[in-house]
């Protein structure tokens, strides 16, 4: 039995590092003979390979099954023996292998698809990558990566199409691009429309102008274009002289660049790969394992050497601080829109601004003291120079954030009592709704001049209001199971009807989506569109809900969080994507009423409870020692 010669991969660079050659004229032997062999009768193979005179064959009877333990056998046509380190390998190494080895078959199967599943089709994948070299500069790189590939960049139907409209060769044109394999009916007549237009008006401009009919009515009409295409063209046809003297070479040059680019963006993008798709292809998978990723919130920079992953410790779970400066329940808190300032109201009649310095420590700042009944919503304008206050059963009041003093009181003869208050997006006026002494919702300005107003039995009694951020859509909470949706001032109108009672209504940053509380002990999101249907986008569950108000907010990076109170003194936070929650934080000793995530820092929830306090959470840090007047406690 003949030796044969067999190659391996990877394996074979690394463990025979020292072949010997000898040259035979002007020929150069690195022949590599493999046999697997039993070590017995390694010596006497040995003596007839080191000796050129000897022929070159192994009996059959040595060549045994592949079984271990056996022995690989390697040689040269060399008169040096082999050097010995190279036999001395573990059978793990022999198996590592003998599992490169692979028949024609497995290599060109290995070849034509990448990826660990063969999704991949290597031509496709080599041409994106030649694209991406010539439009990073890289000119050189490209080309000699064709060369040695033996892919090219553009496929063979587009150069025969470049050439053929480059030369006026028509017929051939739409011939080229009827033979483009799994081209569709669309994009061939809109193909074949732009190459016989362009003829029939390099006809025009020649003064061709029976060939031109010709073209139009036989080659043009029977496309099955919309008419009006091949009216206008006819107009032409009639009126050629205001086109002009369009039949100059260079003017005809231009028109025929024009017309390729225009049949590539029609014809497949397997004709001309597309620009920049390397690119879209990486930046498609980077924010794909972005938005999968369950604890993505703080910025991180991307990198393309491993796979996106974020650890728990990014979503606000460490208390940070405790603010003790309310002296009863504490209602309602909310970070302004820029993040700089807190807004904490009570049951104790007041409510609280805080600063939130540059180090993330909140810091006492004003107490607004005006209102006889307890605090229970309050409001930024959305150039956090304004603070709205509504009081439990009484009037609102307009307070200045840096100097704490009162601007306004809205309020009129009948004494209404507010229930819930929205700005509008330029901070100069607010869209009020009351219940007592009657249903009413109306617009007033800075200094509580009612604006414009809409009563009567058809309003209905709103419990929280809110006015999406471009400030064309109104959204209510009414009559406890109904969420009113409101095109503003006057447009479309949507109503939602929930099974059980409402408590609460916040929006997103974008004015995308809204959440309401409900509480059956669920968390309802949905997209904030009077145009769609009434359909839930996402329910979260695991919290406490039953006897009491509890208010949620979107947070985090993106509005990818949702964080809510609880009656059972924790708080919750789920992924937009998640039904369960995927943090639950603990601190408080009673009721949670409401949570706000800092817009401007992802890092830094406040949650507002019973207790009597405010606590500030933060990701990933150690608890700091409060910085209010020498009574706020650590954590």
């Amino acid at each position: 039995m003949k030796v044969q010669v067999v190659q391996g991969r990877g394996c074979v660079h690394q463990v025979f590092s020292g072949f010997f050659k000898k040259k035979k004229g002007s020929n150069i032997f690195r022949i590599i003979i493999l046999l697997l062999i039993p070590r017995a009768s390694l010596p006497s193979l040995l003596t007839q390979i080191l000796y050129p005179s000897l022929s070159l064959s192994v009996p059959s009877d040595l060549i045994q099954p592949l079984d271990f333990p056996l022995f690989p056998f390697l040689s040269l046509f060399s008169l040096s023996p082999i050097p010995l380190h190279h036999w001395n390998l573990s059978r793990s190494s022999w198996r590592e292998f003998y599992s490169e080895m692979e028949s024609s078959d497995d290599i060109e199967s290995r070849l034509s698809c990448l990826g660990s599943r063969g999704l991949i089709d290597t031509t496709q994948f080599v041409r994106i990558i030649i694209q991406s070299l010539y439009s990073l500069g890289f000119n050189r790189a490209a080309s000699s990566l064709e060369s040695e590939s033996g892919v090219r960049l553009d496929s063979a139907q587009h150069d025969r199409l470049l050439f053929d409209v480059m030369s006026g060769r028509w017929e051939s044109c739409v011939s080229t691009i009827n033979s483009i394999p799994g081209i569709d009916t669309s994009s061939l007549i809109n193909a074949s429309y732009l190459i016989w237009k362009e003829h029939f008006f390099e006809l025009i401009g020649s003064g061709c102008f029976l060939p031109a009919i010709e073209v139009l009515w036989k080659q043009i009409s029977p496309l099955g274009v919309d008419s009006c295409r091949v009216h206008r063209l006819a107009q032409y046809l009639v009126c050629y002289e205001a086109m002009g003297q369009t039949g100059s070479v260079g003017s005809t040059v231009q028109r025929r660049i024009s017309l390729f680019l225009d049949l590539v963006e029609v014809l497949p993008p397997y004709i001309r790969v597309p620009s920049g798709r390397l690119e879209k292809l990486v930046e498609t998978a980077v924010l794909k394992q972005r938005s999968s990723c369950q604890y993505h919130n703080l910025p991180k920079e991307i990198t393309l050497f491993e796979d996106h992953k974020c650890w728990p410790e990014q979503i606000p779970s460490t208390c940070s601080q405790v603010l003790l400066e309310h002296k009863n329940e504490v209602w309602f808190v909310q970070f302004s829109h820029n993040g700089r300032y807190l807004a904490s109201s009570s049951s104790d009649c007041t409510a609280i601004i805080w600063t939130v310095e540059d180090d993330d420590m909140v810091v006492y700042k004003h107490c607004l003291m005006g209102h006889e009944k307890p605090i229970s919503f309050l409001s930024w304008s959305p150039d956090d120079t304004m603070l709205i206050t509504c009081g439990n059963g009484e009037t609102s009041k307009l307070w200045d954030v840096k100097t704490s003093t009162l601007l306004a009181t809205f309020s009129d003869p009948k004494r209404r009592i507010i229930s819930s208050c929205a700005w509008f997006p330029s901070s100069d006026k607010v869209l009020c709704a009351s219940s007592e002494p009657d249903n009413r919702i109306f617009t007033c300005d800075l200094v509580g001049n009612v604006l414009d107003a809409w009563e009567g039995e058809r309003i209905p009694k709103i419990s929280d209001l809110a006015i999406s951020p471009d400030g064309r859509l109104v959204i209510g909470i009414c009559s406890e199971k109904t969420i009113w949706l409101c095109e503003f001032p006057q447009g479309k109108e949507k109503v939602i009807r929930e099974e059980r009672s409402i408590t609460s209504l916040s929006l997103s940053r974008d004015g995308q989506f809204f959440i309401v509380n409900l509480n059956s002990e669920e968390i309802h999101l949905r997209k904030l569109d009077v145009n769609i249907g009434d359909g839930v986008d996402a329910v979260f569950k695991g919290h406490r809900q039953g006897k009491y108000v509890i208010r949620s907010c979107f947070g985090g990076s993106g509005c990818s969080f949702v964080a809510s109170g609880s009656e059972d003194s924790k708080i919750y936070i789920w992924r937009r994507k998640c039904e369960s929650p995927i943090k639950v934080l603990m601190g408080h000793s009673m009721i949670v009423n409401s949570v706000t995530w800092n817009p401007a820092r992802p890092h830094m929830l406040a949650s507002a409870s019973d207790d009597h306090t405010v606590r500030i959470w933060m990701a990933g840090c150690n608890p700091q020692p409060s910085k209010k007047l020498g009574e706020s406690l650590i954590s």
